[in-house]
């Protein structure tokens, strides 16, 4: 018999399935065919970022920790580690449960993965590159990671997180997927989280001052949350082990981000430029020949295009004046 496939209806098991990467995940999964169960503690989401999600019968939202021991019943397909504190105001703020989530977290869904029999697909970062000497950017860089700067809970928890799964790869035999994550934005992006094009945005909008850290050369590769999912999807139903970086390898300066938005908005906010941030990446585009040979993927949606997305879902959805809105200043 032929053995089943992520490509094949089945449990999907989706940890941060309520973050703003898993929330566009599990939508995709349920509109592929899939039962979804998200896993998330909606300590770095929205309380309301699945309830579009929760009329569908196949889709379940367990309320738990993944940094504790967690289980859950029945037949599992595959399971896609989301959870992490990805926005640099969460895991600034909350260094420990930023590495607890690396380890302890990466731990149990590997467990999970193993007892289940199922393909587990670990979201790693770009940071694991850290301030690169190397550009772009390929999986065969090692980085240039600084161990105990500011950054490092999120940077060394994802390479901890990669290790661990190639690990139970090669001693447990689980079926793992590694991708390396850059820059993502578009709609569902809490305001305040600090990644630049929703704190860009959402200053525009408000008419305050554009906030830029440093001399706003630094660079960023911006990936629309549609074409990243679909990077996703599609390592979840291959078989390779990668790393594989998925991203835009369109690169721009900060400043130039935050002139975009600005035309965009048709905002007359002043930039205004602070002092740099200690370990900032001064250069960040991904080299994607792998994702395009092994997965036959690359970015679609035009980086303008996907802006006057997310900017119209900033300004339709009543999020920069909910509860968890912002105090805005951008970090990464």
């Amino acid at each position: 018999m032929k053995p089943a496939t992520v490509t094949d209806p089945g449990r999907v098991v989706v940890t941060g399935g309520a973050g703003f990467l898993g929330a566009h995940l599990c939508a995709r999964l349920l509109a592929d065919g899939h039962q979804v169960l998200c896993l998330d503690n909606l300590s770095a989401s929205y309380p309301d970022s699945v309830a579009h999600l929760r009329a569908d019968p196949r889709f379940e939202l367990q309320v738990c920790d993944v940094t504790e021991p967690f289980a859950v019943a029945g037949p599992v397909r595959a399971v896609a580690h989301l959870a992490a504190l990805a926005s640099p105001r969460d895991y600034l703020d909350h260094p420990l449960a930023s590495l607890r989530l690396g380890s302890h977290g990466t731990v149990n869904a590997l467990e999970l993965a193993r007892q289940k029999g199922a393909r587990l697909l670990l979201t790693s970062t770009s940071e694991v590159y850290g301030d690169p000497e190397q550009h772009p950017q390929p999986e065969s860089y090692w980085g240039n990671v600084n161990p105990i700067g500011p950054r490092s809970v999120y940077d060394e928890s994802k390479r901890f997180a990669e290790a661990t799964a190639v690990a139970y790869h090669q001693v447990h035999r689980v079926d793992v997927g590694i991708v390396r994550i850059f820059n993502t934005f578009g709609p569902g992006m809490r305001p305040g989280d600090g990644r630049i094009v929703p704190t860009f945005a959402s200053q525009a909008l408000t008419g305050r001052p554009l906030t830029i850290y440093g001399d706003g050369q630094q660079t960023r590769s911006l990936c629309y949350v549609d074409d990243l999912v679909e990077g996703l999807v599609r390592m979840l139903r291959s078989s390779h082990l990668g790393p594989v970086n998925l991203g835009n390898p369109e690169e721009l300066t900060v400043t130039e981000i935050a002139l975009m938005i600005k035309e965009l908005i048709g905002a007359t906010s002043p930039l205004t430029y602070l002092p740099a941030m200690v370990d900032d990446p001064t250069r960040r585009r991904p080299e994607i020949t792998t994702a395009q040979s092994l997965l036959g993927w690359q970015p679609q949606l035009p980086l303008r295009e996907g802006m006057r997305r997310t900017i119209a879902w900033l300004r339709d959805s009543g999020a920069l004046h909910g509860s968890s809105a912002p105090a805005l200043t951008a970090l990464a």
